[in-house]
C-alpha cells in the first residue's frame, strides 16, 4: 500500500510540475509581449505536398500570436481567402502561411511542367516566332524537334543528286520546355478574347531539357541546319514519321 501511495504521490507532483511550468512559460511570452503589438497568423504545423488544395490545409495549421514586426508580407489572415487556390511549393513545418505559396490549379501545371527531371540537360535555342508555334509557346509545354537539312546544289528535283539531300525529319519527341524568353515583343494592342494576336519581332530563346544524345543533335542541327518546333502533347502518337526530301514529297 505504501508503494503504491508513493507512486501515485510521484505521478501527482510530476504533473503539478508539468502545468506549473507551463503556466510559468506562458505568462513569460506574456511579460514578452507585454507593449508590443501583436497579430495573430497561420503556421504550419505538418508537412504539405505541393498541389494540395487549399481546403485541406486547414488540418496541417495551427494559429500563433506574433509581434506584428516579425509576421511575413502575404501573411495569410482567412483561410477562406484561399478558397479554389492549390499549394504551389512543399510547406515545412514552422514557416508562416503566405499567399504566395499558393496558385490556381493551371498555373501549378505550368510551374511543374518547367520542373527539369534529374539527369537531364537543358539547352537553349534561339528561334524566329513562326519556328516556335507563333511565340505562343509556353514554359512546361512539350514539342517535337524537326531538323531540316540543306543538300548539296547537285540535287535534282526528284531526289537524286552526286551529293547529300535536302531533308527533314522529326528527330526528337515530346521534349520539355523550361524556359521561354522574348527578345522583343510588341505593344498588346488585340481588342477582346477573338482578337488575334501580336507575334513577337524578335527571336524566341527556348530552353529544352534532354538527355545527352539528344542534345548533340538539337546541337547539330541548330549549327548545321535549321529547327522547328510543334506541340506536342502527351497523347499525341509518334509513329508514321520519315526523314523526308524533295522526292519523297512529291
Amino acid at each position: 500500500m505504501r508503494r503504491i501511495t508513493g507512486i501515485s504521490l510521484a505521478i501527482a507532483l510530476a504533473l503539478g510540475g508539468t502545468l506549473a511550468l507551463v503556466a510559468y512559460v506562458g505568462a513569460a511570452e506574456d511579460r514578452a509581449l507585454a507593449g508590443t503589438k501583436t497579430v495573430d497568423v497561420f503556421v504550419v504545423a505538418k508537412a504539405v505536398e505541393a498541389g494540395t488544395p487549399a481546403e485541406d490545409v486547414k488540418g496541417s495549421v495551427s494559429t500563433e500570436r506574433v509581434p506584428a514586426k516579425v509576421r511575413a508580407e502575404g501573411a495569410v489572415s482567412a483561410l477562406a481567402d484561399l478558397e479554389g487556390m492549390v499549394v504551389a511549393v512543399d510547406l515545412v513545418p514552422g514557416e508562416q502561411l503566405v499567399t504566395a505559396r499558393f496558385v490556381k490549379p493551371d498555373d501549378l501545371e505550368a510551374i511543374s511542367g518547367a520542373q527539369v527531371p534529374d539527369g537531364l540537360h537543358q539547352l537553349t535555342v534561339a528561334l524566329d516566332p513562326e519556328r516556335a508555334i507563333g511565340g505562343q509557346l509556353r514554359n512546361g509545354s512539350t514539342v517535337g524537334v524537326f531538323a531540316s537539312f540543306q543538300g548539296d546544289s547537285g540535287e535534282d528535283p526528284n531526289g537524286a543528286g552526286s551529293g547529300a539531300l535536302s531533308s527533314t525529319h522529326l528527330i526528337l519527341h515530346k521534349v520539355k520546355v523550361t524556359s521561354v524568353q522574348v527578345e522583343q515583343a510588341p505593344a498588346d494592342t488585340a481588342d477582346g478574347e477573338d482578337a488575334p494576336k501580336m507575334a513577337p519581332t524578335g527571336k524566341l530563346l527556348v530552353t529544352l531539357a534532354v538527355d545527352a544524345p539528344s542534345a548533340e543533335r538539337v546541337v547539330f542541327a541548330a549549327e548545321h541546319g535549321s529547327l522547328w518546333l510543334s506541340v506536342e502533347p502527351g497523347d499525341a502518337p509518334e509513329g508514321g514519321t520519315q526523314i523526308w526530301t524533295r522526292g519523297s514529297v512529291y
